[in-house]
């Protein structure tokens, strides 16, 4: 059992290497806002059409990169879930937690 956490652990800090280098993106209307995060869901860039504040007020575009960020941040939670799935099954006890 210790052989398996620590093999486990192992492969957990590989996956968090390797989703560091993956990045994902939220988007809205139509590229209006583009949140890029990496897998570890930190948010690394938020790009803003100009056109975008042309046609809104600040309230609006804060409620666009809201959306635009939440949207990034759920595709890197569903990435590192499917990435920690894989090392589950692996530890007796901890294969049905919900990743």
């Amino acid at each position: 059992m210790l052989g398996n956490l620590f093999e486990a652990k192992k492969k957990a800090e590989e996956i968090k290497n390797r989703l560091e280098t993956i990045t994902v993106t939220g988007e809205v209307e139509n590229g209006a806002v583009v949140v890029t995060c990496n897998g570890n869901r930190k948010v690394m860039d938020i790009k803003i059409n100009p056109s975008v504040f042309n046609v809104r007020d600040r309230e609006e575009v804060e409620e666009l990169i809201t959306v635009a960020v939440n949207r990034a941040l759920e595709q890197a939670e569903q990435l590192m879930a499917a990435e920690m799935k894989s090392i589950m099954p692996n530890i007796p006890g901890l294969g049905n937690l919900g990743f």
